[in-house]
């Protein structure tokens, strides 16, 4: 019992203080902090298990993806009861959009427990949400199914699902474009090229052109985000005439 007990409590000062902190967000101590530890690792730095398998937060983020697709589902089923396939698919997607998850991943700060050899201030916004899902995966890994439902309910659902105003959210500004061009005949083109300059991460920039005339940019780490950011300013830009 002696034994069973020094091992338990093993920790370190620096163990410990992460332990708080991460409970401070749960409501709970975590019982396997090796999960939340993993949920904060990046890949960059090239950490394997004892049996050389790489130790990141990729797998339980895969993971937490999943388990939150699933919860949201459950209660948009239940919530819906006249919602047809892809009505619920639709709204699903609206609340594990991206944006939408690095929005929650900013508002618990996760990003200040990431251990990585990468600066914070040089990962895209996508970190966060990818965070949120991670720690989702170690939620689930440490306690089951009914505690990580119980989180995704009081930090996704109570306070930000709203049905009403979920159905009137654009999830894609480059579809509405696109779109509002064909409708219009206009001839819309995204000019992509890398533009990573002194950045770490590689990074494109995009130049959205409307019957060849510059109408905004965007610049990302990834082409598809890059795209949508310029589309964004393009929509409220061009707002009044798409919407008429």
């Amino acid at each position: 019992m002696n034994l069973i007990r020094k091992i338990t409590n093993s920790h370190t000062a620096k163990d410990e203080e992460f332990i708080m902190a991460i409970r401070k967000i749960l409501g709970y101590r975590p019982k396997k902090i090796h999960f939340y530890k993993e949920a904060f690792t990046h890949s960059s730095l090239k950490r394997v298990n004892s049996t050389g398998i790489p130790m990141n937060y990729e797998r339980l983020e895969f993971l937490g993806d999943a388990i939150l697709g699933a919860v949201i589902a459950n209660y948009l089923f239940k919530k819906i009861p006249s919602g047809d396939e892809g009505y619920l698919t639709q709204m699903r997607s609206k609340i594990v959009s991206r944006e939408h998850l690095n929005e929650l991943g900013k508002d618990l700060n996760l990003i200040k427990f990431v251990e990585s050899t990468i600066p914070n201030s040089n990962f895209g916004d996508n970190i966060h949400g990818n965070l949120f899902e991670a720690l989702i995966g170690a939620i689930h890994s440490d306690r089951g199914y009914s505690f990580t439902e119980k989180f995704i309910y009081r930090f996704v659902i109570e306070p930000y699902v709203d049905i009403e105003r979920l159905e009137g959210k654009i999830t894609s500004y480059k579809s509405v474009l696109i779109e509002w061009s064909q409708k219009n005949k206009k001839r819309i083109k995204y000019n992509v090229y890398e533009d990573t300059g002194n950045d770490t991460l590689k990074h494109f920039s995009v130049k959205l052109l409307v019957d060849q005339d510059l109408v905004s940019k965007g610049r990302a780490t990834s082409k598809k985000k890059a795209e949508e950011i310029a589309s964004k300013r393009a929509y409220y830009k061009l707002k009044d005439q798409i919407e008429h």
